[in-house]
């Protein structure tokens, strides 16, 4: 495989006094990526004009903030040629629930009647101190990618506020927007009585795969199926809990449904309260690819590399996408030696070094495997239980790919993460251009 990159970086900055090199966005081949979207002002952090300390004679903050961040967007999709009507999902997250409705304000005006699927979650910190909300963004090049079609499947329940499509697709890919066991037109009955264990009763159930199931089967199924997909081609999930012990009750569901061919998963933890109803426990988003079409998902999972869970996949090839489970620094063992600090000596070692390596060792063997490389990445989301170990991260992205604006995305999660010492996930995407 060529170490060049076969990415294009879009409107690069340095951050940090200098020191993080980071794309504002990436365009590969049919895609577009806006990764880490703030209210930035790329010098000083976080715009002050906007921060407005003290003032309260105008806007509101939280819809300010949202309208600079859709700016923000904007200027890199520009820069690709491209507009919100490109755009095939978002990620948002908030470390406070009341910004969302001023986000969807502001999305609304900036976006109009089409609204890409989303996902918005609840999370402790954003890399800005200041900052009450983080975007991310995919879309596609309208020259040179088939165009978005936005689908809304009968019987299928939406939330009453967000106004988002449920489900796009471009060619033989299918979004499919961030989904909660809710029920009822809006969403409006909360979560779904079947999706709860009855009141008064102690064990007609588990929370956690009564949730899960409802959201499999009333609502990503009936999406997929509306896109011509379904869930043996579905190829990437991302499933947030508010509790990461939930993850083994959640598998034994999802293996019921997936079977042998688990598409790429990743695990985040969430606040909790981490989502629009209060009391959920889970929300799960999907990439799939159509049922009649030619792309098709392959599995990638290389010797010597150790899926983050049990009978998941390391990464699968979805066309020009290489879409990774979340990554973590452990193995068989647990988590990997080198990144275990001596308590009786914690201020001579640091795990985020070793533990960033040891993830990056592994995502280069599995892009290899794929026929790419790890210059091609187009998407990363660190999520970390400490945003202070954000930096020393960084300097070993840089020591990887010297010289290349990556675009970067972090948050920090509540701990644990899945292997108990490890302090950061990754979810990446790697563009793999077919020869």
């Amino acid at each position: 495989m060529n170490s060049r990159s076969q990415t294009e970086t879009l409107l690069p900055v340095t951050l940090g006094s200098g020191r993080v090199p980071y794309a504002r966005g990436i365009r590969a081949g049919g895609w577009i990526f806006a990764s880490g979207v703030m209210a930035a002002d790329f010098e000083r952090g976080f715009a002050l004009d906007v921060a407005g300390a003290g003032d309260l004679r105008g806007e509101p903050r939280a819809y300010r903030e949202a309208a600079r961040m859709y700016a923000r967007a904007h200027e890199v999709l520009h820069a690709a040629g491209a507009d919100f009507s490109n755009v095939v999902r978002t990620d948002q997250y908030y470390p406070d629930w009341r910004a969302v409705p001023f986000l969807h304000q502001a999305r609304r005006e900036y976006c109009g009647s089409y609204i890409a699927p989303s996902t918005s979650i609840l999370e402790p910190a954003l890399l800005l101190p200041e900052a009450g909300m983080q975007m991310d963004v995919i879309a596609i090049d309208p020259r040179r990618s088939p165009p978005a079609k936005a689908l809304v499947p009968d019987g299928l329940d939406l939330p009453s506020t967000s106004s988002f499509i449920p489900v796009v697709t471009v060619g033989d890919f299918v979004f499919v927007a961030g989904f909660l066991a809710a029920w009822k037109p809006g969403d409006l009955g909360g979560i779904a009585p079947e999706a709860q264990v009855p009141a008064g009763h102690l064990w007609k159930g588990n929370r956690i795969q009564l949730e899960a199931d409802y959201i499999i089967r009333n609502k990503l199924v009936p999406a997929l199926k509306g896109a011509g997909s379904s869930l043996s081609n579905v190829v990437k999930a991302q499933v947030y809990l508010a509790d990461i012990n939930d993850v083994p009750a959640f598998n034994q569901i999802w293996r019921k449904h997936f079977g042998e061919r688990p598409p790429a998963v990743t695990f985040v933890p969430t606040l909790n309260p981490g989502f629009a109803i209060a009391d959920a426990r889970c929300e799960i988003n999907l990439i799939a690819l159509r049922d009649g079409g030619t792309t098709r998902g392959e599995s990638i999972t290389p010797g010597g590399v150790t899926p983050a869970c049990t009978g998941m996949p390391v990464a699968v090839r979805a066309g020009d996408l290489l879409l990774f489970s979340g990554m973590i620094a452990a193995d068989r063992d647990g988590l990997v030696p080198g990144a275990r600090v001596d308590p009786r000596q914690p201020y001579f070692g640091s795990g985020i070094e070793a533990q960033m390596s040891f993830m990056l060792d592994a995502a280069e063997k599995t892009c290899e495997a794929a026929g790419t490389s790890l210059r091609n990445v187009v998407r990363i989301q660190q999520f970390h239980t400490d945003l202070n170990e954000f930096y020393p991260a960084c300097k070993v992205w840089q020591q990887r790919l010297p010289g290349q604006s990556l675009p970067f995305s972090a948050v920090q999660v509540p701990g644990p993460l899945l292997m108990l010492g490890c302090t950061v996930q990754l979810d990446l995407w790697v563009y793999a251009p077919t020869a």
